[in-house]
């Protein structure tokens, strides 16, 4: 409406634009919208920018549209525009009609989009920074999904390498015990012996020397018994990430697997030495400073003939288009650590197929840190991703511990406000930022947590619940002399917030709407009876539906679910 109605007046003023800009202020005193199109266009246009605004709200003064309250000048010359009760009101009846499809858009319709995240490696634990890729971009997955999207989620993971072989040089030795009879407890067994292997890797050089040819008996599969280790192994450790999966709520429509896009990325890399890739001192490189000073030369295959990280993220790539025909964008989201060799991979792709090399969009996350500091799986001081799950749950079982709930309901509970308490942590601050995690705030039923949002959504329930009781109807029809609240403000910014979100590729922007909501929710419900005798309770009403609609649809997109009852 407001950018319509800018254009009509530029138009008629004669005055050249190229495109108009809303913002929201970011106090709301300032009003509901703000534009800089006079400052942007004062210039061209020969004029004061803040004559030109003024000249601005002149124009529209003369048939000002009903759901414009006022409009003021503000500094040097931005239009600041307050909109009516009624405009509000007609968002809240949208939300109660439209349900959880509100908010969507089809700024992604008709495009297919892979997301590709957590990356764990059989052999290894389930490391923190997994947990953190698996929160990103399943939120990814759910953005690009709400604008619009095809969306297929894929997991690669490493089953080859130097830490599996530590691995199973440790378990040759000593197998598994035979009370370990879960996935879990097997797998966390094997994550301990590849912490073993790796110190007597690095302490014994004969050691080194028999894991590096257990490494390379895994390639050819030429040992029987390194082969029957290593398909246990593998299946314990895939099974115990599934269970995990399952609690995080990610289901993968692909699994890609190191030892099955080396051959085809050794393939590749070896069809293109001379074009692409060199020889050097008995390996394979690639000079990327020969392209771009920014880059540097890494090794593709190394001089034992096996391909390193990067020719499998090339023979990946590759099958990823494969497999997903007229695919329009490849994410892939990581730590920060593989950034330059993700780039340094993204450069000789642009030189082996360009058209995909257009396609790929590689996020960073940052890292978890405790009091500690960064830990490492490869020393095996870690909590590992299923421990941090574990122990959140078990913080929230205490915490509901007194609550009326029978068993089966605080094993729920528990479980769910648990994982929200993880996801929100990791998703609350900008992607690729490091984390500094705090238990207690992040289990907190109060202040900026996913518990919070949690229970804010609970509380909407319950007050749904009570008027279906009582057969109170919802009607968004304005009531009389009714005085715009913050939350309907807040509510109109959803959607727009979603697709920011989307096209940043940036789930903060919703956790951080998320938590504006809540708090104006939290205000509104301890101010306001909602259910009363007056004649404002069914508005009421379908406002605490909205709030309820809003905050579950955003909760989703960070992959976070509300309970029934907390």
């Amino acid at each position: 409406m407001i950018i319509t109605l800018l254009e009509g007046i530029l138009g008629n003023l004669k005055i050249p634009f190229e495109t108009i800009q809303l913002e929201y202020p970011a106090d709301m005193e300032h009003g509901d919208f703000s534009t800089n199109i006079a400052l942007a266009c004062a210039k061209k246009a020969g004029v004061n920018p803040r004559e030109l605004a003024e000249k601005i709200v002149a124009e529209i003064e003369k048939n000002k549209p009903v759901d414009i309250t006022k409009m003021e000048v503000a500094g040097p010359g931005f239009i600041n525009f307050y909109l009516a009760p009624q405009f509000f009101a007609g968002t809240i009846g949208q939300i109660v009609k439209e349900g959880k499809e509100f908010g969507k858009n089809e700024s992604l319709k008709g495009k297919k989009v892979m997301v590709e995240y957590t990356q764990p490696n059989p052999f290894k634990p389930f490391h923190i920074g997994h947990l953190m890729s698996n929160a990103v971009g399943e939120s990814l997955a759910r953005l690009v999904e709400w604008s619009g999207a095809k969306t297929v989620r894929a997991n690669y993971q490493g089953d080859v390498g130097p830490h599996v072989a530590k691995a199973i040089y440790i378990l040759l030795k000593n197998p598994a015990p035979a009370e370990l009879t879960t996935a879990s407890s097997q797998a966390e067994y094997i994550g301990k012996c590849y912490s073993q292997g790796s110190q007597a890797y690095e302490e014994d050089p004969e050691t080194k020397k028999e894991i590096d040819a257990i490494n390379k008996k895994i390639y050819e599969k030429s040992d029987e018994e390194i082969n029957k280790v290593y398909d246990w192994g593998r299946k314990v450790t895939l099974d115990a990430f599934e269970e995990l999966y399952a609690i995080l709520g990610t289901k993968f429509d692909y699994y890609f697997f190191e030892s099955e896009m080396a051959p085809i990325g050794q393939k590749i890399v070896q069809e293109n030495v001379g074009p692409v890739f060199e020889e050097s001192d008995g390996a394979i490189v690639f000079k990327a400073d020969k392209y771009d000073p920014k880059l540097h030369t890494r090794v593709f295959i190394n001089s034992q003939g096996l391909p390193t990280y990067e020719t499998k993220e090339i023979g990946l790539t590759m099958t990823k288009f494969a497999k997903e025909q007229n695919l329009d964008l490849s994410i892939v989201d990581t730590a920060v650590e593989q950034a330059e060799y993700m780039k340094v991979v993204e450069k000789a792709m642009s030189l082996l197929k360009p058209e995909y090399a257009e396609k790929m969009k590689h996020i960073t996350h940052g890292m978890m840190r405790f009091a500690e500091g960064k830990m490492s799986s490869r020393k095996g001081n870690i909590i590992t991703g299923e421990s941090l799950v574990r122990d959140s749950k078990a913080m929230i079982m205490e915490k509901i511990a007194d609550r009326d709930f029978t068993a089966e309901e605080k094993e729920t509970v528990s479980a769910i406000v648990g994982v929200g308490a993880l996801k929100y942590s990791i998703l609350r601050q900008a992607v690729g930022g490091d984390i500094i995690y705090d238990f207690e705030k992040s289990i907190s039923f109060e202040g900026d947590s996913g518990p919070y949002l949690q229970y804010s959504a609970t509380r909407v329930k319950s007050v749904l619940a009570k008027a279906q009781n009582e057969k109170v109807s919802v009607d968004a029809s304005l009531p009389k002399e009714w005085q715009t609240t913050v939350l309907e403000r807040l509510l109109s910014r959803f959607p727009d917030t979603a697709l920011r979100a989307s096209r940043e590729y940036a789930p903060h922007h919703i956790a951080s709407y998320l938590g504006s909501l809540a708090r104006a929710w939290s205000s509104f419900y301890d101010s306001t009876k909602i259910l009363d005798d007056s004649d404002a309770t069914p508005y009421k009403l379908s406002l605490a539906t909205a709030v309820g609609t809003v905050l579950e649809s955003g909760l989703a997109l960070l992959g976070i679910t509300a309970p029934e009852r907390m």
